[in-house]
C-alpha cells in the first residue's frame, strides 16, 4: 500500500458499535471537535470512549455529551474534566439543518467514531432513530442468510 493510500485512511481512535446495533443510521456527518491540549494527547494514546455519548443541538451549536477522554497522565494539575461537554465544529447551514432533523419523533444525535483525519481529530456524527428487537432479529436472519448463500455459491464453483 502507497503511503498516500495509507494517509486518506482515517485512524480511528474510538468507535461507538453498540450504535450501529441498537439504532438505525438515517444521515451521517464529518465534524471537527474542539478539546484541549491534554485532550488530544489523550486521544493520541487512545484513551478515549464513545460507549455513552450522544449530541444535542443548543442554541445553535451541537454538544458531544457523556464522551468519556481519560486525563493524560503526564499532564499537569489542571487536568481536563474526563466527561465534559465537548462542541462539535460544523457550518451554520449544516446545523441548522441537523437541527430540523433532530426535531422529528424518535431521532438523536450519536457520534459514532473519534478518529485521526491528517493531524486533526474528526468525530463522526449520525442522526438515528431507535430499532426494536423484532428489527434486530431481523437484520441477524438476513446476515445469516446471504452468508449461507455466499457459502454454497463458493462450493458449487469450487467442484
Amino acid at each position: 500500500m502507497s503511503k498516500k493510500a495509507a494517509a486518506a485512511e482515517p485512524r480511528y481512535i474510538a468507535q461507538n458499535r453498540k450504535a450501529r446495533h441498537d439504532y438505525q443510521i438515517l444521515q451521517t456527518w464529518e465534524a471537527g471537535i474542539a478539546l484541549c491540549g491534554t485532550e488530544v494527547k489523550s486521544c493520541r494514546e487512545g484513551h478515549a470512549s464513545l460507549k455513552e455519548a450522544w449530541a444535542r443541538v443548543v442554541a445553535g451549536e451541537i454538544f458531544v455529551i457523556g464522551m468519556h477522554i481519560s486525563p493524560y497522565a503526564q499532564g499537569t494539575v489542571g487536568a481536563h474534566d474526563e466527561t465534559r461537554m465537548r462542541k462539535l465544529l460544523l457550518h451554520a447551514t449544516e446545523i441548522r439543518k441537523i437541527s430540523r432533523e433532530v426535531e422529528g419523533e424518535g431521532r438523536t444525535l450519536v457520534p459514532l467514531a473519534l478518529y485521526w483525519k491528517k493531524h486533526l481529530v474528526k468525530c463522526r456524527l449520525a442522526l438515528v432513530a431507535g430499532r426494536r428487537q423484532s428489527d434486530k432479529r431481523a437484520d441477524v436472519s438476513k446476515r445469516e442468510a446471504e452468508r449461507d448463500i455466499k457459502r454454497i455459491m463458493k462450493e458449487r464453483n469450487q467442484r
